[in-house]
């Protein structure tokens, strides 16, 4: 460690609870009943926790409107050898939370980091969510106006990892319709709410049966929402043999486009796709 910050305290990410009280480690409860500080994204949130393990420490706020502003005065505070505690509202600290300047700072001053590990609705999220879990990307909240949502699902609607959205309960059935123009009816979509909660729901399915599952009870969509959205499939369908047999014999007597036309009727294919694999085997 740099000399010069070789008395400065501690920097502790810590992660809480996102729903269920027990779902907190005993390392993360030592760690708050001991450090100097701790600096909160909702104090009234962390306050309840802090009661139900007896914890009298210290608390400052730490929100996305101060954060610049708390983040020098954290930094002041660790100058003079105080441990300190990041929380956020729930879960693990930074992920769409405040905390990343000060942990830069820190980074940059070369003074001691330390996460405490524990709950995360986006990792709870994709493991009980039936698609692959080993590639994904996490994209946060959906935005709140339809032209930023648009560019959002645009620039998704090619990622061949899964892919883990945030949305709130008021939004999520125009999200969701917005979404299917690009994603298209028939993505794999699973659908969580209240993680870890009493009214905890996982539902797999289709992005259209989602929409349709939604809007049958209004209660569904209520509560703390993820999405995790199956990647999209870049490989290439075959054509089976028997498709193929059908258009070569209607090729001996019609053009190829009538023939891919009646083809495509015949065996319940689109007909664009069967011309372009046509025009690639060059069986024109």
């Amino acid at each position: 460690m740099n000399k010069k910050y070789k008395n400065f305290g501690v920097l502790y990410i810590v992660s809480t609870p996102i729903g269920n009280m027990k779902d907190i480690t005993y390392r993360s409860i030592e760690i708050l009943k001991n450090v100097n500080i701790i600096a909160a994204e909702s104090i009234k949130n962390i306050k309840k926790i802090l009661n139900v393990y007896k914890i009298k420490s210290n608390i400052i706020s730490l929100n996305k409107n101060n954060e610049k502003k708390m983040s020098n005065k954290i930094f002041l505070e660790l100058s003079k050898n105080k441990n300190i505690a990041i929380v956020s509202k729930a879960g693990t600290p930074l992920i769409n939370d405040p905390g990343y300047i000060i942990v830069k700072m820190c980074h940059k001053k070369n003074i001691k980091i330390v996460p405490i590990p524990g709950a995360c609705s986006a990792i709870s999220a994709i493991v009980s969510s039936g698609i692959n879990s080993n590639n994904f990307c996490y994209e946060g909240f959906i935005p709140k106006k339809e032209k930023q949502i648009k560019k959002m699902f645009k620039k998704l609607s090619t990622e061949k990892r899964t892919i883990i959205l945030f949305e709130t309960s008021n939004r999520i059935i125009k999200s969701l319709k917005i979404m299917i123009k690009f994603f298209g009816k028939n993505r794999s979509i699973t659908f969580l709410k209240e993680i870890t909660k009493f009214w905890e729901t996982i539902k797999k399915t289709k992005l259209k049966k989602l929409i349709e599952w939604l809007k049958f009870d209004k209660i569904r969509k209520k509560g703390e929402i993820v999405l995790i959205i199956k990647g999209k499939n870049n490989k290439k369908k075959k054509i089976k043999e028997k498709i193929l047999n059908t258009f070569s014999i209607l090729k001996k007597y019609l053009n190829t486009n009538l023939s891919v036309k009646i083809t495509s009727k015949i065996h319940n294919l689109r007909k664009n796709f069967l011309y372009k694999y046509i025009l690639k085997k060059k069986m024109t």
